[in-house]
């Protein structure tokens, strides 16, 4: 089988490599001889710290989708153009492909798996989620008739190692993040990373298949750990939590409509979420026969990702010599929930003035909306106090509705932070 790849970077190279140690391997097992016959990059001239011959290189990819002498495309050039132009045309003119692109699923995901479907071919991406992890394949294969109810996971490395820091040295958010740049870990504008829309298309790509539906980046929510404190990690701790950025996506069992939302959020020590450290990914999934799954590994870096690519490309080949196809049938219209409508229970830290009539007053604007205290704990604050509470599962406009009116009340010097809470 002859493949083309499109982009030969921090994952195109590894996947040559593999491709190169493997290949024997591969043939033993599969009947199947990959060959690289043509790579598309921006810069040929370019060092890419592995053997190629330059006779494959050349910058022009819709050559490389068009070449009759092309069988499969990779593409991991990312991006939404011209990466969707060459995944339709390579679709078109009967090509199987397999992508990594997030960014480019997210948002445009309907139109490419309808092109896939309509021309009767291959469009895998299991590395366009968790990187090295197995997710997508279960979802869309061994899962395809379980009844999911709820998919919540780590999906983003950069975050995590950055929790991971501020939970075991108690350091704060703005120097573990200078150190995460400095190990490589962050990009030099990290915002797509710690402000969660890069869970947040991950988030997507999970729901659109866990689901059935056309789900979007701009279906997601999104909050990220930019505002996050030591003293937010403490008082987790303390409470029993790690505090984690986590992408959920549940549908409900009444009405069908989906919620998908990535933001911090407090984890039970006891759940299996809560031990994911350091660069880690880990992804939770809750079905109604199957109880609870999870999938654990390294969610990103060149080999790991590469790995996931050269799977989907295996998978590509074998089903274009046997003339199939991995479908995915028709994807529904979703009904997106909006976050106000999400339940959880909350974490609260409020200033306060330390007077009589004080902790009443605050306590009368929760019950004034309906959101029950689970917990609470106080402590000095000089002149002042700090009030920390756990709400029993409210509705979320319900909760903004009482942060709102703690705002006004005299008393209440600030709404220091809130944490939603998983159970």
């Amino acid at each position: 089988m002859r493949v083309g790849l499109l982009g030969c970077g921090n994952v195109g190279a590894p996947l040559l490599q593999l491709l190169t140690t493997q290949a024997d391997e591969i043939e033993a097992r599969t009947g199947l001889r990959l060959e690289i016959t043509r790579v598309a990059v921006r810069s040929a001239s370019k060092e890419r710290g592995v053997d190629i011959d330059p006779a494959l290189l050349t910058t022009d990819a819709a050559h490389v989708v068009a070449d009759p002498g092309v069988d499969v495309i990779v593409e991991v050039i990312g991006g939404i153009e011209p990466a969707r132009e060459l995944i339709l045309a390579a679709l078109a003119a009967g090509k199987p492909v397999v992508t990594g692109n997030k960014e480019l699923l997210a948002n445009v995901g309907a139109e490419l798996f309808a092109a896939a479907e309509a021309a009767g071919k291959d469009l895998l991406f299991e590395a366009a989620v968790a990187g090295g992890i197995p997710l997508i394949r279960p979802l869309r294969e061994s899962l395809v008739g379980e009844r999911i109810r709820r998919v919540l996971g780590i999906v983003n490395g950069t975050t995590n190692f950055i929790l991971t820091k501020m939970t075991e040295e108690g350091a704060e958010y703005g120097d573990v993040l200078a150190e995460a740049q400095r190990l490589g870990y962050a990009e030099r504008d990290p915002t797509a990373d710690v402000e969660g829309f890069d869970a947040g298309a991950k988030a997507a790509i999970i729901a659109s298949i866990a689901f059935g539906a056309r789900v979007v980046a701009g279906d997601v929510y999104h909050e990220g750990i930019s505002g996050l404190t030591s003293s937010d990690i403490d008082y987790a701790r303390k409470l029993g939590y790690v505090v984690k950025l986590l992408a959920i996506a549940e549908q409900s069992a009444d009405d069908g409509s989906i919620g998908v939302r990535v933001h911090p959020a407090m984890v039970p020590t006891t759940h299996p979420l809560a031990s994911v450290r350091e660069s880690y990914n880990a992804v939770f999934v809750e079905g109604e026969a199957v109880g609870n799954l999870m999938f654990y590994g390294r969610g990103a870096g060149g080999m790991p990702t590469a790995s996931a690519v050269l799977g989907d490309l295996i998978d590509a080949a074998a089903n274009l010599r046997k003339g199939a196809h991995a479908s995915l049938g028709s994807l529904a219209k979703a009904d997106i929930r909006p976050i106000d409508d999400s339940s959880s229970e909350y974490y609260l830290n409020v200033e306060v003035a330390d007077r009589p009539g004080v902790l009443a007053s605050v306590a009368g604007v929760f019950g004034a909306h309906g959101v029950s205290i689970r917990a609470m704990e106080q402590e000095g604050l000089g002149d002042g106090a700090r009030l920390v509470f756990i709400t029993h599962t409210a509705v979320e406009r319900d909760l903004q509705a009482t942060l709102h009116e703690l705002r006004e009340l005299d008393s209440v010097h600030r709404v220091v932070s809130m944490l939603r809470v998983v159970s």
